[in-house]
């Protein structure tokens, strides 16, 4: 299975910090599904063409049967990651952001003001996360199951997830 991350974080595609989201993802994605993965990693500033830009190529040329983006949800004037991915969707899911919002939001109030969407580009299924590293695991866990699924009905092929037994922890 070959799935790319998208980590959009102006001062972590600069050097300011190390991204801690993209591999957060890497690990909840491992926990859970048992097929071999092949990553494509990129980090980008919070800028909507470029993002845009990296979804296709995903999608398109590289041929991802899951692109994950973290970060750029929220409701800052930088955050543009929805809107960009509207542009390359073929199709909008809007249940995975209702999904994500639903299960912080007990824990998180301010979860709400996400704007995290998903969708899909011919084969590909691409998912918004929040940018926090915790909240990756509490919002991606839940989702897998149907990221399972969608990949069967958009790749012809069903990706194994390990026992649900298996429990996906926050990194602290």
């Amino acid at each position: 299975m070959k799935i790319g991350r998208i980590t959009l974080s102006d001062r972590a595609s600069r050097g300011d910090y190390a991204d801690l989201s993209g591999p957060e993802i890497e690990r909840v994605v491992r926990d859970r599904f048992v097929d071999e993965i092949d990553w494509v990693r990129i980090v980008l500033p919070d800028e909507a063409d470029q993002l845009a830009a990296a979804l296709r190529r995903l999608a398109d040329e590289e041929h991802c049967h899951l692109i994950i983006t973290t970060g750029g949800t929220g409701p800052m004037p930088r955050d543009v990651t929805p809107e960009a991915t509207r542009t390359v969707l073929e199709k909008e899911l809007p249940g995975f952001g209702e999904a994500m919002r639903r299960a912080s939001f007990a824990t998180v109030p301010t979860s709400i003001l996400s704007r995290a969407t998903a969708g899909t580009r011919g084969t590909s299924l691409i998912v918004n996360l929040p940018g926090r590293p915790a909240a990756i695991a509490v919002c991606l866990a839940p989702l897998l199951p149907a990221i399972a699924e969608a990949i069967d009905h958009l790749a012809g092929f069903r990706p194994q997830l390990a026992p649900s037994g298996v429990v996906c922890a926050p990194v602290s």
